[in-house]
């Protein structure tokens, strides 16, 4: 291959790059295996009779939602191992690495909350349902894609909303919602007022907080609006001295908790009907390498 023939490889694969790092993110939760997996992409892509695929995007698409689906399969074991709740790896997104997200759908894709449901899925469901809900290709690519009948991929589809669809209302708030939530919280927090984080938060709400046992975190969910206030005002009340830096991570409003003893927290929300329905506590270090 000549260094031309490698240039224009590249700049095929660059061209798409937004678009494949965001669909690769939203199959893993990871963004750093999203681009492990645009590497092997790449290097798949160098090897390839590019001269003969009509739609680099469409054949892109095919291979890395295929190396992903790998990786879904082959990491199941290993989270098995993981100490405490596993969320996905918070990202900036303002500017966002996955390209416009000018549209509700596209920035809900990205959601801590989805990604998180997302896991409940299995690789193939998964993968019908961001093809489907996010990028909102047809049945029929889909099935091109993934080596699947037509029938077969509305069925994994079906199977998809049906596994979190009851969940999913938990977190239909819009966004000038989820920032008045955002705000209050963090003042009730940092006041220690028990009675004002009580009344923000859901009945049934639950908190998970991601240590990856590297950081202190609660080692399984939190549940219930009375444990989920309680546990906030003694990890954030008074004498504790966290700051917050407010920013937008998945695409929803955020903040960065950084306490006294230089502990970093990415903190976003899932939100209902006016109350705060899920947490989402990102401490492990390796999911925030933009912190550092």
């Amino acid at each position: 291959m000549t260094v031309t023939d490698a240039t224009q490889a590249a700049g095929a694969l660059e061209a798409h790059r937004p678009m494949l790092l965001g669909l690769a993110y939203r199959l893993l939760g990871s963004r750093h295996d999203a681009e492990d997996v645009l590497q092997e992409a790449y290097l798949r892509w160098l090897g390839a009779e590019r001269a003969a695929v009509a739609e680099p995007r469409r054949y892109l698409s095919r291979v890395v939602t295929h190396l992903a689906l790998d990786r879904l399969r082959a990491r199941r074991a290993a989270r098995e191992t993981y100490v405490g709740p596993w969320l996905p790896e918070p990202v900036p997104t303002a500017p966002s690495p996955f390209g416009p997200l000018d549209s509700v759908e596209l920035r809900d894709s990205l959601s801590t909350a989805l990604l998180h449901l997302l896991e409940r899925l299995t690789p193939p469901e998964r993968a019908v349902y961001v093809l489907h809900t996010a990028f909102d290709l047809p049945y029929a690519e889909i099935a091109e894609i993934l080596d699947r009948s037509v029938a077969d991929c509305r069925q994994l589809h079906h199977r998809a909303v049906a596994r979190i669809g009851q969940d999913r209302r938990r977190f239909t708030a819009g966004r000038a919602e989820q920032e008045r939530l955002l705000d209050a919280f963090l003042a009730a927090a940092r006041d220690g007022d028990l009675a004002a984080l009580t009344g923000l938060v859901a009945r049934d709400a639950i908190a998970w907080t991601d240590g990856g046992g590297r950081v202190k975190a609660a080692r399984n969910p939190v549940t219930g609006a009375d444990r989920v206030a309680r546990f906030f005002a003694g990890l954030y009340g008074p004498g504790r001295h966290f700051t917050a830096r407010r920013l937008e991570l998945n695409g929803q409003p955020a903040a960065l908790i950084i306490r006294p003893d230089g502990g970093r927290y990415a903190l976003t929300l899932g939100a209902a009907g006016g109350r705060i329905t899920g947490f989402y506590v990102v401490g492990n270090p390796d999911k925030l390498p933009w912190t550092a």
